[in-house]
């Protein structure tokens, strides 16, 4: 750590970097028009940058200068226990190898602290209406899950700095909110910023707090968990304006699924986007949160709001130490951080968006920023009167309706309307249609609490919105199994079907298999679906029921006032009830004196940890970019979901064949995401999302939807695991090309390791979203990007071809694409070279971020 610039921090013993007068004394000044984020990693580069490099750093953000990379050190990483615990296999794995060559596989540990959380391995197969729900799901999840478990409790024992937080115990992100960031750290007497990296795109939701965090994949994670700078550039800085304040009866999921929808319009994609004005002064952190939340959505990398009296009441409310509280304000205020020291900070683009315009709101039926206005539901043809047979589904069923996801359960305004919803419902005699699974799925054990402390779960529970757990669930596409009758009656009728949650993704096939499409709604809507039990359905202006008295019941009849929600939020939202839960969560357990080994006894038979190839074979030899076959010829806006699903595993698929013939009964199945710790079982979803267009697969035509395939030169059409079998024995290299926006969705790293492992090479695309891009890069696949004005169709590709790639390979070079025709002809075209910094072609030329680091460190232990 740096010396220079180091200050006494006043009033307190502690000391921090006085990064305005770092800045300052480039430039007298320069430091007020700092927007929020330049101040936070300028601080990052007083206190760990080489002084030799500090200058040259820092002008860049004062002259918004982009050529030059600088590190960031992350003060954190934080994992759910899918990509967690695939990172974490990883670095088992690099153990290994680092053993096979010699090395003490014990120094291998995370430098940087880390926090897991299991999360995301629940499935609801219980729903809410079954009031032993939450303890049947739990069995269920450690039963299908022993083998993960297993690995992931050696992790605590075997790694140094790793802390886990056991299954049941809420979302990563609400948690990291609610408790594990202390916005401001403390470490060898000095006060910095919080900053952090998670293996979830949803990690910004804490930016809510001030704190960058971004959400990253598991190998990037990896890299910064064993103590590698990541390396960036000045990132593009977007101020966004908000003004007004929302309207009676609007929540904070219709704010936030308005400006999802503005946001992509505006193209803020990889951008750091940061609120201020008065209408983001008076957003509650819970409002905050859930626009933070989907960052993703928007396609930004981060979305921070300024440190203010909103995030004091917040760390108050909270149940937060005195001492932290006090902290936070101080060196907020002291170093710039404070939202009044920020009213001449400067952005290159501002944008303005207006609270009071937003109205209710729900999103579908298949993307975030697909947003409906609830009154328009008639005139865009997704409602409309359905007249329901008795003892049969209508079209348009809703069944599944969940509140879940910590983007919107983090919200005491949201839950608390969602409960007096389910009580004026109830008291009117409304009761939710028998078809519809509810759930209610809390992101943190709070919220029980202050649901108990409202009376209103009771009210919920009568609805069929019991507590079913404490995770993902829905959201994460483990909606679990439905009811065998009504199964079978989707399946029979061919039943448009559809799921209504309170999440934050609602891509094809995400949430349930038998449910067509999904739409994203506030958790009373959701609550107000599942009694009307279908999507077509005017919900402003139909009947939802009728009262006891024959009195028609529409929804305006059952929607709580703002003012009877701040007040039973105000009564009933308490500091202890987050003490509570947090303090014998993270109170340190006695260590049991058992030690275990350094290297993992991998379990041989198991479908969901296994020790992965990345140091053997293909896998560890050259890639020639020569010969390159297309293993699929893709759109835009192709999601992680369609490259590498999460959802339940069925039994016709690649995988659930794979699972059959490994002895697992069907109903253990579990779900992809799950099996991510197995390579064998993992690498059989690659583009194994049923609603995939490989444009190279046309029947009359029109391209066919499903995980499909076309073998050549033979011209024969497969399932894709076929494919991707029948190119690996023959050792033939492949790519991919793809239109826009390729890889947007969650930050799951099997989606790179997926096609590297199929014997992908390349990637050529119109463009990319961030967290994937780096992904393919720490796999060691070589993203490509078209110039503007040429693509897949302009080029006529129809997968015939075979493809090579020429040139030296720099940051953002122009490489050379040819292309060798059927018929013998030859066409170059230049691309840009996706490795965007000299960091990132260190790592591709190494293999990958594995083999670089197994690389470096055999070195560095040779060199001492």
């Amino acid at each position: 750590m740096n010396t220079l610039h180091r200050k006494n921090l006043p009033g307190t013993k502690l000391d921090y970097f006085d990064t305005r007068a770092a800045v300052d004394a480039i430039q007298p000044g320069a430091y007020d028009k700092l927007p929020y984020t330049s101040r936070v990693l300028a601080e990052n580069l007083v206190r760990r940058c080489d002084p030799a490099t500090l200058n040259a750093s820092l002008s860049q953000f004062i002259e918004r200068r982009r050529d030059l990379d600088f590190p960031w050190f992350p003060a954190r990483v934080v994992c759910h226990d899918i990509l967690g615990q695939t990172a974490l296999v990883d670095l088992a794995g690099l153990r290994d190898a680092i053993a096979l060559q010699g090395g003490d596989p014990a120094l291998v540990n995370p430098v940087v602290p880390t926090q897991l959380v299991v999360d995301h391995s629940l499935a609801v197969e219980c729903g809410g209406f079954d009031p032993d729900a939450f303890d049947k799901n739990r069995a269920i999840e450690d039963r299908r899950n022993e083998d993960r478990f297993d690995f992931i409790n050696w992790t605590k024992k075997a790694f140094k700095n790793v802390d886990v937080i056991p299954p049941g115990n809420g979302i990563l992100h609400q948690i990291n909110l609610e408790r594990m960031s202390p916005v401001v750290q403390v470490q060898d007497g000095v006060a910095f910023p919080d900053t952090l990296v998670g293996t979830d795109s949803h990690t910004p939701m804490v930016d809510a707090l001030g704190v960058i965090a971004i959400g990253v994949g598991g190998l990037e994670a990896e890299s910064v968990m064993l103590g590698r700078a990541s390396w960036m550039r000045l990132p593009d800085i977007i101020g966004v304006e908000l003004t007004g304040k929302p309207q009676p009866g609007i929540t904070a999921t219709d704010t936030v699924l308005a400006l999802t929808e503005f946001l992509r319009k505006q193209k803020v994609v990889s951008s750091y986007l940061e609120f201020f004005g008065e209408g983001a002064a008076h957003l509650t952190l819970g409002d905050r949160a859930t626009i933070s939340n989907m960052a993703p959505e928007f396609g930004s990398t981060a979305a921070m709001f300024y440190i203010d009296q909103q995030t004091i009441k917040y760390l108050k409310l909270t149940g937060r130490d005195d001492e932290l509280v006090k902290l936070v304000e101080l060196y907020a205020k002291e170093t710039g951080l404070w939202a009044d020291t920020l009213k001449h900070a400067e952005y290159e683009r501002v944008i303005t968006f207006d609270l009071s315009s937003v109205v209710r709101n729900i999103a579908g039926p298949s993307n975030p920023h697909n947003r409906v206005p609830t009154s328009e539901l008639a005139a865009r043809g997704i409602s409309g009167v359905v007249e329901n047979e008795p003892g049969r589904m209508p079209d348009g069923a809703v069944i599944i309706a969940a509140i879940t996801s910590c983007t919107n359960t983090n919200n005491p305004r949201n839950m608390i309307a969602a409960g007096l919803i389910a009580r004026n419902a109830n008291r009117l005699g409304l009761t939710r249609k028998p078809w519809v699974k509810s759930s209610l799925a809390p992101g943190s054990k709070t919220v029980e609490l202050y649901l108990q402390e409202a009376k209103l779960l009771p009210e919920l529970e009568q609805l069929g919105f019991g507590v079913v757990a404490f995770a993902c669930t829905s959201c994460n596409g483990m909606s679990g199994a439905l009811d065998p009758v009504i199964q079978q009656e989707v399946v029979e009728r061919d039943l448009y079907a559809t799921a209504v949650l309170s999440g934050n993704r609602n891509f094809d096939g995400r949430i349930h298999p038998y449910a067509k499409q999904a739409f994203l709604a506030s958790p009373p809507l959701v609550v107000a679906y599942a009694i009307a039990g279908t999507i077509r359905f005017d919900i402003e202006k139909d009947i939802l029921g009728h009262a006891p008295d024959g009195t028609p019941v529409r929804l305006h009849d059952i929607w709580p006032s703002d003012e009877e929600i701040d007040a039973i939020v105000a009564s009933s939202v308490k500091p202890e009830q987050f003490r509570k839960v947090y303090i014998p969560m993270f109170a340190k357990q006695a260590d049991d004196g058992i030690s275990v080994s350094p290297l993992y006894d991998w379990r041989p038979q198991t479908t969901y940890i296994r020790r992965p190839p990345y140091w053997e074979g293909a896998l560890a030899g050259a890639r020639p970019l020569k010969g390159m076959r297309p293993l699929a010829v893709l759109g835009d806006n192709i999601t992680t979901d369609h490259l590498s699903p999460s959802n339940a595993i069925m039994l016709d698929s690649a995988a659930g064949e794979y699972l059959a013939k490994m002895g697992l009964p069907e109903e253990d199945f579990n779900s992809y995401a799950t099996h991510r710790g197995d390579h064998l079982t993992a690498q059989r979803a690659t583009f194994a999302n049923p609603t995939l267009k490989n444009e190279m697969v046309k029947v009359d035509g029109k391209v066919k939807a499903g995980s499909l395939a076309r073998i050549e030169p033979e011209g024969q059409v497969t399932r894709m695991w076929e494919a991707i079998e029948t190119y690996m024995e023959r050792k033939q290299s492949l790519i991919v090309i793809a239109g826009a926006d390729y890889g947007q969705g969650s930050s799951r790293d099997w989606a790179a390791k997926g096609v590297r492992l199929a014997g992908v090479e390349a990637i050529v695309a119109e463009g990319f979203e961030r967290i994937h891009r780096t992904n393919l890069v720490g796999m060691g696949v070589l993203p490509l990007e078209f110039k503007p004005g040429v693509d897949r169709n302009t080029l006529a590709i129809d997968g015939t071809e075979t493809f090579d790639v020429v040139g030296e390979r720099t940051p953002r070079s122009t490489l050379t694409l040819v292309i060798h025709r059927k018929n013998g002809e030859r066409v170059e075209v230049p691309v840009t070279c996706r490795l965007d910094t000299a960091e990132e072609v260190s790592i591709y030329e190494a293999g990958g971020v594995l083999q670089r680091f197994a690389q470096d460190f055999l070195e560095s232990t040779k060199a001492a």
